[in-house]
């Protein structure tokens, strides 16, 4: 199912609203949606570079107004959609130790974290239930998700048609590179927030007893 969800998103790159659909797909991924836009974002800017970064602009702005959405779940209907939506995504177990670091760093977590693959939707509802200030919450969405995309668009309408040659050649060690950067994101997080300091321990070890 999911793989059939996944090839859904891909064929809306081709479609004659490929701009709305990027902006729904976007938005809703920060709240629930299974399937991330940077495959839809990828192909559209692979063929119209020339609109690159409006369409990195597109997926900022749609994500960081999903990820109100998501805030907005996590702070008044946890427990009535937000804990459903969590463990039917497979985060739930997550969530503790989520809500233990954003209480505890705040902005910062949401910097590290929706600037890489990590899931945006984690961040923003475990926001909304610690009840993390909307107005840090607003901020650090922008910079961080206007960092993932922007850049992305920006590479497009600067090098593009011929960085599609480069992906195309080198597409087996930009596969091992995302994954550096996923396995790098994790690393990263845990050093920002202490590594193997009094803080990064109890969060580790947090459970829905220590937080609630």
């Amino acid at each position: 199912m999911l793989n059939r969800l996944y090839q859904w998103t891909l064929a809306k790159a081709a479609h004659a609203h490929a701009e709305r659909w990027l902006f729904v797909i976007s938005f809703l991924e920060s709240s629930f949606f299974p399937i991330p836009p940077h495959p839809l974002l990828g192909l559209m800017c692979l063929s119209r570079p020339e609109r690159a970064i409006r369409f990195g602009f597109i997926c900022t702005l749609a994500s960081v107004l999903g990820g109100m959405l998501g805030y907005a779940i996590g702070y008044f209907l946890y427990e009535a959609l937000g804990e459903q939506i969590l463990t039917a995504l497979g985060l739930a177990a997550k969530f503790p130790v989520a809500a233990c670091y954003l209480r505890e760093y705040g902005a910062e977590i949401i910097l590290i974290k929706g600037a890489t693959p990590i899931p945006f939707k984690l961040i923003t509802i475990t926001a909304g239930f610690v009840g993390l200030p909307l107005f840090t919450f607003f901020w650090a969405s922008v910079v961080s998700r206007a960092f993932q995309f922007m850049l992305v668009g920006f590479l497009f309408w600067k090098f593009g048609r011929p960085i599609k040659a480069f992906i195309e050649k080198y597409l087996a060690w930009l596969s091992a590179l995302f994954l550096l950067l996923l396995v790098g994101g994790f690393l990263a997080a845990s050093m920002l927030t202490g590594g193997g300091g009094e803080k990064a321990d109890k969060c580790s070890q947090a459970t829905m007893a220590t937080i609630g």
